[in-house]
């Protein structure tokens, strides 16, 4: 099977796999080859399983020529972002500050992917603790954009983003506490679910936020991300944060009609203060939101409630929390964190208890607001994910202030409010980046999230298209 033919998605892989005209181990074999000839350039992986991936690639074509029963990632690639624990090595979050003994074998996230037969590639680039900004003073790799390698793929799932867009694995994890599933996946052209809080546990994993986090599933398409959540969703004990509630059938509910979907939605808010916006969105946003119209969809307008009020509260809260976890290293060892996390570390000093207190106040006030004046009358809304496309790496660096991007981008509402959320792509800018929507839907309903992204992404194939370097 030559290179140029090698699926792109997860569904298409499974569908090869099941009919014979690609073995699991050739898969495997294509992801590492991709590795070999990209990874210098765009940074994504800490640490490669080739080794492990093949033998366990083997054990998949054995199932498959015996006729046992074939589980839905039965044979695909996949990466794990480095905050997430596996048995093949150790976790580092990107620091020299965790102790490698932190965290044994598989979070329960990565023992439900191998259990529904995914293959574990790796362990992947993030920012130092899942925040923070790219710094090469550290000893780790800058993960790049495989569109524009002078652009940043993204944070902090950044090594999950640019690894998918340069066909390395079909799908990976990712972790959302201010954006950082939907920001790679929007820079780097591909698809990012986050659940809702409490979905999907978060045993095993890395804290940034302690109620603010979430682990979800990126690939190049909403149903490769509906495959993965299947997998990834449901309570278990081990996460006090996790929520015991049912796991709907979300592929099952991808039927491509939007008939008696209301979508609410709203271009403006975060724009006034947004750095730049790109010329090319509003346009982008206008042909997507016609598509979701004839797939059956009612659109009406709307504006998002305490919009700007919901960005003030995620810092203190995020602050304080993140504060909480590394307190005891900073004080000891606060240089050998990156220039970015120092910075992120003094709002946990500068925010007092009361503004996290009152943070989280205001915070039932933006849901309940959301709750009664938006998802009593729509079913979703629909927003841009970002106002232009990848960032300069230029611009990330200590000179500048590392928040300015963050205006970039349309993602920390959503973190607040908990809500489910997908970002996939619609368009390009002038100079040829990726342009993103997000659509976010009620409560523990990610399965209509996933039906409308996935209705779309059936009449378009922004997300199939794939940056020069990766061809």
């Amino acid at each position: 099977m030559s290179d140029t033919t090698f699926p792109r998605t997860i569904a298409d892989a499974a569908t090869a796999l099941r009919d014979g005209s690609l073995t699991s181990v050739q898969l495997a074999q294509h992801s590492i080859d991709q590795a070999n000839k990209l990874d210098d350039k765009v940074g994504v992986y800490i640490a490669r399983y080739d080794e492990t991936m093949l033998e366990e690639a083997a054990k998949a074509d054995a199932v498959l020529a015996s006729g046992d029963e074939v589980r839905p990632l039965h044979g695909i690639p996949l990466g794990i972002k480095d905050i997430i624990t596996t048995r093949e090595g150790v976790t580092t979050a990107q620091s020299i500050v965790l102790d490698r003994s932190w965290g044994n074998g598989d979070a329960v996230v990565v023992a439900r992917l191998r259990e529904a037969g995914g293959l574990i590639s790796g362990k992947l680039t993030t920012m130092e603790y899942a925040c923070g900004v790219p710094d090469e003073a550290m000893p780790f790799p800058i993960c790049r954009n495989p569109w524009d390698l002078d652009r940043w793929s993204g944070g902090s799932s950044s090594g999950t983003g640019s690894g998918i867009a340069s066909d390395i694995f079909l799908g990976g994890l990712g972790t959302d506490t201010g954006g950082s599933i939907r920001i790679p996946a929007m820079f780097c052209g591909v698809s990012g679910l986050m659940p809702t809080s409490g979905r999907v546990p978060k045993s095993g994993c890395v804290p940034l936020g302690y109620s603010l986090d979430h682990i979800g599933p990126l690939a190049r398409s909403a149903r490769d991300c509906a495959t993965m959540l299947s997998a990834l969703a449901g309570y278990d004990a081990s996460d006090a944060t996790a929520i015991d509630t049912p796991v709907d059938d979300y592929v099952g509910a991808l039927t491509g009609d939007l008939t008696g979907l209301t979508i609410g939605v709203d271009v403006t808010s975060g724009a006034d203060n947004a750095p730049y916006v790109d010329p090319n969105l509003v346009p982008a946003l206008e042909a997507a939101v016609a598509a979701l119209r004839a797939r059956g969809a009612t659109v009406v307008e709307l504006a998002l409630p305490l919009f700007e009020e919901a960005i003030g509260m995620l810092w203190p809260i995020n602050a304080g929390e993140s504060f909480a976890y590394h307190m005891p290293d900073a004080q000891s060892r606060l240089q050998d964190y990156s220039f970015g996390v120092r910075a992120a570390l003094a709002g946990g000093v500068m925010f007092s208890a009361a503004d996290y207190v009152q943070a989280q106040r205001g915070r039932r006030v933006v849901q309940k607001a959301m709750r009664d004046e938006v998802f009593s009358k729509v079913d979703l809304v629909l927003t841009p994910a970002a106002f232009q496309g990848a960032i300069s790496l230029a611009e990330m660096g200590p000179q500048n202030d590392i928040h300015t991007w963050f205006r970039a981008v349309n993602t920390p509402f959503w973190d607040l409010t908990g809500h489910p959320v997908i970002s996939v792509p619609v368009g390009f800018t002038h100079d040829g980046l990726p342009l993103a929507m997000q659509l976010a839907g009620r409560p523990f309903q990610e399965a209509t999230v996933l039906r409308a992204a996935d209705a779309f992404q059936l009449d378009t194939n922004w997300h199939l298209r794939v940056p020069e370097i990766a061809k």
